[in-house]
């Protein structure tokens, strides 16, 4: 376990400028293979060659999870795993804490308190896969605390110069606490746009698709994840990503996954775009495929040696309808591995 650093590698601690997917060797490869060619070819490639997404047919152990993360605090940086348990609650430990935003109410987040994506958590011990167990959060500055210090709330107010107290799992029975809090503006469309840092000329993204109880709520409630409890992303779709953003960095950390998956075989330039509704084994757990990720302003913030970037945005927005990722649910808990193998069942 480690906390997100700021120096760039290639597995996933932080991403580098443009992603290289895993590959078997060749020997090990069925058919004919992919040129992934240069960063400048494979965004040509990206624009011209695809036609309409469809279900590609793939050798089921190609696929492998490349790395695995848990964020202990919702919008706080988080921790790579080699292997972690995975319940109807996704990642065990995964944001199992939060903070609420004292001035607006509700469970405050990186979309409203851009700060607190500056800051990061992980567990001294294996975190329990139902409550909120002890976690660490390290500031800005270098300094640490602890969830459950008397000065936390204070230390957190502080650090990111707004009114929050911090809050661990709550019963889903406690509806008050994961009501919505105010919104900054009257008009919705323009807090929607606020919220998914989309220009007047954008499509905003259809939120129907979403679970119903978020039109009320902050997060489904019992739990503080976004939507469903588990978010895949393959390197595929960063490497895509980024051969048509040279001025970007598509860095995962961005992205905040729980499974980066490489799929090396495939020529789509997002290939779980074409998961949706699909159950998969990874490790013993079996996973079933929900919906894209539409994504929010998160992705565009400053944090660590990333720069604040809104052109992250109009790229998404360009290339891929302003998704990346795919959400997904837990039909069968068990554990996953880095390095685990993806086996469709359907």
């Amino acid at each position: 376990m480690r906390f997100g650093t700021t120096t760039p590698s290639a597995d996933g601690a932080n991403a580098s400028r443009c992603w290289t997917p895993w590959r078997p060797p060749v020997s090990d490869r069925p058919g004919a293979t992919v040129s992934w060619g240069t960063g400048a070819s494979r965004g040509n490639f990206h624009r011209v060659a695809f036609g309409p997404r469809t279900r590609a047919t793939r050798r089921n152990w190609l696929a492998r999870v490349r790395t695995i993360w848990r964020y202990p605090v919702k919008s706080m940086a988080g921790e790579r795993l080699e292997a972690t348990e995975v319940t109807d609650r996704g990642v065990a430990g995964d944001r199992a804490w939060a903070v609420r935003d004292e001035v607006r109410g509700g469970i405050g987040g990186a979309r409203k308190i851009a700060g607190l994506m500056k800051l990061a958590a992980e567990y001294p011990a294996t975190p329990s896969a139902q409550d909120s167990s002890p976690a660490t959060i390290r500031f800005e500055d270098g300094s640490t605390g602890n969830t459950g210090d008397e000065g936390i709330h204070q230390r957190l107010s502080d650090a990111l110069d707004h009114p929050v107290t911090l809050w661990p799992l709550v019963a889903a029975e406690n509806a008050d606490h994961y009501k919505r809090g105010a919104p900054d503006s009257a008009d919705m469309e323009t807090e929607l746009r606020s919220l998914f840092g989309r220009e007047p000329d954008e499509p905003l993204p259809d939120l129907g698709v979403f679970p119903p109880e978020l039109l009320a709520n902050e997060c489904p409630p019992g739990t503080y994840f976004d939507a469903f409890p588990l978010l895949l992303l393959t390197s595929n779709s960063l490497a895509s990503m980024q051969a048509t953003s040279a001025d970007s960095r598509f860095d995962v950390r961005r992205f905040r996954p729980n499974l980066l998956v490489d799929d090396p075989e495939t020529p789509d330039p997002f290939p779980e775009s074409a998961w949706e509704g699909r159950r998969v084994r990874i490790g013993s757990a079996i996973l079933r495929m929900e919906i894209g990720c539409p994504r929010c302003v998160m992705v565009t913030r400053g944090f660590q040696e990333l720069p604040k970037d809104p052109k992250v945005m109009r790229a998404l927005v360009s290339e891929n309808r302003g998704n990346l990722g795919l959400y997904a649910a837990v039909e069968e808990a068990g554990r996953i591995h880095r390095g685990d193998e993806l086996e469709w069942l359907d």
